[in-house]
Protein backbone atom coordinates (compact mmCIF):
# COMPACT_ATOMS: atom_id res chain seq x y z
CA UNK A 1 0.00 0.00 0.00
CA UNK A 2 1.44 3.44 -0.91
CA UNK A 3 2.56 5.57 2.02
CA UNK A 4 0.25 8.46 1.09
CA UNK A 5 -2.98 6.46 1.47
CA UNK A 6 -4.33 6.71 5.03
CA UNK A 7 -5.39 3.47 6.60
CA UNK A 8 -8.35 3.68 8.94
CA UNK A 9 -7.65 2.42 12.41
CA UNK A 10 -11.33 1.62 12.95
CA UNK A 11 -13.96 -0.17 11.00
CA UNK A 12 -16.80 1.98 9.82
CA UNK A 13 -20.28 0.57 10.39
CA UNK A 14 -21.99 -0.38 7.17
CA UNK A 15 -24.25 2.29 5.71
CA UNK A 16 -27.19 -0.10 5.97
CA UNK A 17 -27.03 0.15 9.76
CA UNK A 18 -28.41 3.68 9.72
CA UNK A 19 -29.82 4.29 6.25
CA UNK A 20 -32.30 1.40 6.25
CA UNK A 21 -34.04 2.48 9.49
CA UNK A 22 -34.06 6.10 8.27
CA UNK A 23 -35.63 5.12 4.94
CA UNK A 24 -38.14 2.91 6.71
CA UNK A 25 -39.09 5.77 9.04
CA UNK A 26 -39.39 8.25 6.16
CA UNK A 27 -41.46 5.78 4.17
CA UNK A 28 -44.16 5.59 6.83
CA UNK A 29 -47.19 7.50 5.56
CA UNK A 30 -47.33 9.74 8.63
CA UNK A 31 -43.66 10.74 8.13
CA UNK A 32 -43.17 10.16 4.43
CA UNK A 33 -45.81 12.58 3.21
CA UNK A 34 -44.76 15.36 5.58
CA UNK A 35 -41.10 14.84 4.65
CA UNK A 36 -42.09 14.86 0.99
CA UNK A 37 -43.99 18.12 1.50
CA UNK A 38 -40.93 19.74 3.11
CA UNK A 39 -38.52 18.53 0.44
CA UNK A 40 -40.90 19.62 -2.34
CA UNK A 41 -41.43 23.00 -0.70
CA UNK A 42 -37.72 23.68 -0.24
CA UNK A 43 -36.81 22.51 -3.73
CA UNK A 44 -39.14 25.11 -5.24
CA UNK A 45 -37.30 27.96 -3.60
CA UNK A 46 -33.97 29.09 -4.94
CA UNK A 47 -32.23 26.23 -3.11
CA UNK A 48 -30.52 23.91 -5.59
CA UNK A 49 -32.26 20.61 -4.91
CA UNK A 50 -34.78 18.35 -6.57
CA UNK A 51 -37.76 16.61 -5.07
CA UNK A 52 -38.36 13.96 -7.72
CA UNK A 53 -36.13 11.36 -6.00
CA UNK A 54 -38.13 11.83 -2.79
CA UNK A 55 -41.43 11.33 -4.64
CA UNK A 56 -40.10 8.28 -6.44
CA UNK A 57 -38.61 6.79 -3.25
CA UNK A 58 -41.81 7.21 -1.27
CA UNK A 59 -43.96 5.74 -4.04
CA UNK A 60 -41.49 2.91 -4.62
CA UNK A 61 -41.66 1.97 -0.92
CA UNK A 62 -45.43 2.61 -0.68
CA UNK A 63 -47.13 2.13 -4.05
CA UNK A 64 -50.52 2.82 -2.49
CA UNK A 65 -49.38 6.39 -1.80
CA UNK A 66 -48.93 7.22 -5.50
CA UNK A 67 -51.70 9.84 -5.77
CA UNK A 68 -51.17 11.16 -2.24
CA UNK A 69 -47.47 11.65 -2.96
CA UNK A 70 -48.17 13.39 -6.28
CA UNK A 71 -50.70 15.75 -4.65
CA UNK A 72 -48.55 16.48 -1.56
CA UNK A 73 -45.45 17.12 -3.69
CA UNK A 74 -47.46 19.37 -6.01
CA UNK A 75 -48.85 21.39 -3.10
CA UNK A 76 -45.46 21.72 -1.40
CA UNK A 77 -43.69 22.64 -4.63
CA UNK A 78 -46.41 25.12 -5.61
CA UNK A 79 -46.27 26.82 -2.20
CA UNK A 80 -42.48 27.04 -2.54
CA UNK A 81 -42.97 28.61 -5.97
CA UNK A 82 -45.44 31.09 -4.46
CA UNK A 83 -42.85 32.07 -1.83
CA UNK A 84 -40.31 32.53 -4.61
CA UNK A 85 -42.86 34.74 -6.45
CA UNK A 86 -43.13 36.90 -3.32
CA UNK A 87 -39.33 37.06 -3.04
CA UNK A 88 -39.23 38.33 -6.62
CA UNK A 89 -42.00 40.81 -5.88
CA UNK A 90 -40.13 42.12 -2.83
CA UNK A 91 -36.86 42.42 -4.74
CA UNK A 92 -38.45 44.54 -7.45
CA UNK A 93 -37.05 47.80 -6.09
CA UNK A 94 -33.56 46.39 -5.70
CA UNK A 95 -33.45 45.08 -9.25
CA UNK A 96 -34.81 48.34 -10.69
CA UNK A 97 -31.59 50.03 -9.62
CA UNK A 98 -29.50 47.84 -11.92
CA UNK A 99 -29.33 47.99 -15.66
CA UNK A 100 -30.02 44.85 -17.65
CA UNK A 101 -28.17 43.33 -20.54
CA UNK A 102 -29.90 42.88 -23.89
CA UNK A 103 -30.33 39.18 -23.05
CA UNK A 104 -32.16 40.00 -19.82
CA UNK A 105 -34.32 42.57 -21.55
CA UNK A 106 -35.36 40.01 -24.20
CA UNK A 107 -36.20 37.49 -21.49
CA UNK A 108 -38.24 40.09 -19.61
CA UNK A 109 -40.10 41.05 -22.78
CA UNK A 110 -40.88 37.37 -23.40
CA UNK A 111 -42.18 36.96 -19.85
CA UNK A 112 -44.26 40.11 -20.05
CA UNK A 113 -45.70 38.95 -23.37
CA UNK A 114 -46.49 35.44 -22.12
CA UNK A 115 -47.70 36.62 -18.71
CA UNK A 116 -48.70 34.18 -15.97
CA UNK A 117 -48.75 31.28 -18.46
CA UNK A 118 -44.95 31.38 -18.32
CA UNK A 119 -45.29 29.88 -14.83
CA UNK A 120 -46.29 26.59 -16.49
CA UNK A 121 -42.53 26.26 -16.97
CA UNK A 122 -41.79 26.63 -13.24
CA UNK A 123 -41.04 22.90 -13.14
CA UNK A 124 -37.97 23.25 -15.36
CA UNK A 125 -34.60 22.59 -13.73
CA UNK A 126 -32.32 25.61 -13.28
CA UNK A 127 -34.65 28.24 -14.78
CA UNK A 128 -37.99 27.26 -13.21
CA UNK A 129 -37.49 28.69 -9.74
CA UNK A 130 -35.94 31.97 -10.91
CA UNK A 131 -38.84 32.19 -13.37
CA UNK A 132 -41.24 32.35 -10.40
CA UNK A 133 -39.12 35.10 -8.84
CA UNK A 134 -39.12 37.08 -12.09
CA UNK A 135 -42.90 36.64 -12.37
CA UNK A 136 -43.19 38.24 -8.94
CA UNK A 137 -40.72 40.93 -9.87
CA UNK A 138 -42.82 41.74 -12.93
CA UNK A 139 -45.86 41.84 -10.66
CA UNK A 140 -47.70 39.27 -12.77
CA UNK A 141 -51.01 38.28 -11.14
CA UNK A 142 -50.16 36.14 -8.10
CA UNK A 143 -53.06 33.67 -8.14
CA UNK A 144 -52.91 33.11 -11.88
CA UNK A 145 -49.19 32.41 -11.57
CA UNK A 146 -49.83 29.98 -8.69
CA UNK A 147 -52.47 28.15 -10.73
CA UNK A 148 -50.13 27.79 -13.71
CA UNK A 149 -47.28 26.73 -11.39
CA UNK A 150 -49.51 24.04 -9.85
CA UNK A 151 -50.57 22.70 -13.27
CA UNK A 152 -46.98 22.48 -14.50
CA UNK A 153 -45.64 20.98 -11.30
CA UNK A 154 -48.46 18.42 -11.07
CA UNK A 155 -47.81 17.33 -14.66
CA UNK A 156 -44.08 17.04 -13.94
CA UNK A 157 -44.56 14.91 -10.81
CA UNK A 158 -47.11 12.71 -12.54
CA UNK A 159 -44.91 12.13 -15.59
CA UNK A 160 -41.60 11.78 -13.70
CA UNK A 161 -42.93 9.39 -11.08
CA UNK A 162 -44.86 7.37 -13.65
CA UNK A 163 -41.80 7.14 -15.89
CA UNK A 164 -39.49 6.16 -13.02
CA UNK A 165 -41.92 3.51 -11.87
CA UNK A 166 -42.12 2.24 -15.44
CA UNK A 167 -38.33 2.03 -15.68
CA UNK A 168 -37.65 0.69 -12.20
CA UNK A 169 -40.89 -1.22 -11.79
CA UNK A 170 -43.41 -1.20 -8.99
Amino acid sequence: MPAWVPTPSYTQPPMDSWIDPLLTWLALPQHGLSSLFLVSFLSATLLPMGSEPAVFGLVKLNPDLFWSAIVVATIGNTLGGAITWWMGFASHKVVERHQHSAHHLRALEWLEKLGPKACLLAWLPVVGDPLCAVAGWLKLPFWLCVIYMAIGKFARYLMMTGALLGVFGR
